[in-house]
């Protein structure tokens, strides 16, 4: 396993969406995603995570390390079974409770549980528990559970910078299923929702810290981590999510584990506004990004990338 990161981060990601639905809600007849109060738009973090784990399976496709452990369709029990084979357990799910209570304890070497074992494997293995983390609880059986990985890398939400205005657009189906169909010239009508324009603010976090004591969450890591946020959507372009693109990622690097300041300060030295309150925004020109290097505290550097 590669040395884990010394040094703790913070980063702000913008991200815009041009007449598209960035984040449907299942409850709402998948409309985009707003706060009811305020009609700012909002796009989950599970949905942010996805995006960087299609971008990481997509440009590491078979290399080693590089797995995505949260995949759809794909058992997690399979790869935990693969993990209980690589150190001795063929069939957790079969023997008797007793029977794998002895394996487990007599397969304990050097003082290291069989529990951590497999977790040193699963992380290994996988770029998304190595970063994100994984409840690893879904095989549990006497003395075997391998609990849950805390991982060092965690997203806020994102919030539009503005309210944003989600529309109903009705469509037509020229395409017709059947010879009925053709012989009554039915047509069938949908709907698509979209928002012509916004601009979206999601932050997050790093923790050297969680990284040296869990998953060892690399500088390699890292980088793919950078590489995987600006290139997010360049891999999953649709139909219904329109145009979308990470237009900044804003890296603020602190001089050691624990860090220098309280996220929240630096948080507040990004300030997005708009160009022109006259009109409503529709491009990310529309915007002005700045960020108040002065008030960043002894120990903290910042890195812009587009």
């Amino acid at each position: 396993m590669k040395e884990a990161i010394h040094n703790r981060y913070e980063f702000v990601v913008l991200f815009d969406c041009e007449n598209g639905n960035p984040n449907g809600d299942p409850d709402a007849g998948n409309m985009p995603r707003i706060d009811p109060e305020t009609g700012y738009g909002i796009v989950t973090d599970v949905c942010l995570k996805r995006k960087i784990r299609n971008y990481v399976e997509t440009a590491k496709e078979g290399e080693d390390g590089y797995g995505i452990f949260i995949k759809d369709s794909v058992p997690l029990n399979r790869s935990e079974n693969e993990a209980f084979k690589t150190v001795g357990i063929e069939d957790a799910a079969s023997m008797k409770t007793e029977d794998l209570k002895k394996k487990v304890k007599a397969l304990k070497a050097d003082g290291v549980s069989v529990d951590e074992q497999v977790r040193d494997y699963l992380c290994g293995k996988f770029f998304d528990i190595r970063t994100f983390g994984a409840v690893l609880t879904t095989c549990v059986k006497g003395a075997l559970n391998c609990g849950q990985v805390r991982g060092p890398v965690q997203l806020s939400f994102a919030r539009s910078i503005d309210p944003v205005v989600p529309q109903e657009l009705t469509i037509t189906r020229t395409a017709i299923t059947t010879e009925a169909d053709a012989e009554t010239k039915n047509t069938a009508m949908g709907r698509k929702y979209i928002i012509p324009y916004g601009l979206y603010r999601a932050e997050g976090y790093v923790s050297a810290n969680l990284a040296r004591k869990t998953t060892g969450f690399s500088e390699d890591d890292l980088e793919l981590l950078w590489q995987a946020i600006l290139n997010m959507f360049e891999c999953d372009h649709a139909a219904a999510r329109g145009k979308m693109a990470v237009r900044e990622l804003i890296v603020f690097k602190h001089d050691s584990e624990l860090g220098c300041a309280p996220a929240y300060k630096l948080f507040d030295t990004v300030k997005v506004d708009r160009a022109d309150e006259t009109k409503p925004a529709r491009a990310y020109a529309d915007y002005k990004v700045t960020v108040d290097e002065a008030r960043l505290p002894a120990g903290v550097s910042i890195h812009r990338f587009s």
